[in-house]
């Protein structure tokens, strides 16, 4: 968490240091990140960002809370109004939050790299402080399915739904250019993702 002199900082201020250590853990991930190149790219002396933070590692951790925040209040959906069959609702809500990523290349790409944070020892950290979070939005998702024609159960379906549907947006990202039009990688994205979840049913 900041400490309190960096809350107490002007907005723009603050932006521009989030800003700054986005652009430097999405392109270098967390071990490569440098504060160096972070106090340089925003103005500050490397004194002033640990007076804001105790460490990087509270730096990058601040930055997952607040990029997991923006997301989720500019991809909620109403659950009670989407499909009650299990694939249709996939698509559905991963269609609004690719649209999200698309629009948002460098968080995207930050979100991207914390997903592949696996082995590291910040990646053990991430999977202890988030990985029940991560369980409950698949579990929410799946309430008012129709589950009767399914051999696995529940959890198992969100399990394997979470692995795929991790692997197969980080591989579509990855690929996805940010000039492209928006709407025509949505398009392409939502093809894709029907032919994977096509394999998926069929196993399922």
């Amino acid at each position: 968490m900041p400490k309190k002199v960096f809350v107490e900082l002007d907005k723009d201020k603050q932006d521009r240091i989030v800003e700054a250590a986005l652009k430097e853990f999405a392109e270098y991930g967390y071990e490569n990140g440098s504060t160096n190149r972070i106090v340089k790219d925003c103005g500050i002396s490397k004194g002033s960002l640990f007076k804001y933070f105790d460490n990087k590692e509270e730096l990058y951790f601040y930055l997952i809370d607040t990029v997991y925040i923006q997301m989720a209040a500019e991809t909620s959906v109403d659950i009670s109004k989407m499909s009650k069959d299990l694939f249709e609702r996939v698509i559905e809500y991963s269609a609004a939050e690719i649209s999200w990523y698309i629009s948002h290349p460098i968080e995207g790409k930050f979100l991207i790299g914390v997903a592949a944070e696996t082995s590291s020892e910040i990646g053990k950290k991430i999977i202890e402080r988030y990985g029940e979070k991560s369980s409950d939005i698949y579990e929410e998702l799946l309430k008012g399915v129709d589950m009767s024609g399914f051999s696995n159960s529940r959890r198992e379906v969100t399990d394997i739904l979470r692995w795929v549907l991790t692997g197969f947006n980080n591989s579509f990202l990855q690929s996805a250019s940010p000039n492209d039009d928006v709407e025509k990688l949505k398009k392409e994205y939502i093809r894709q993702l029907r032919k994977h979840l096509k394999v998926l049913k069929n196993g399922l």
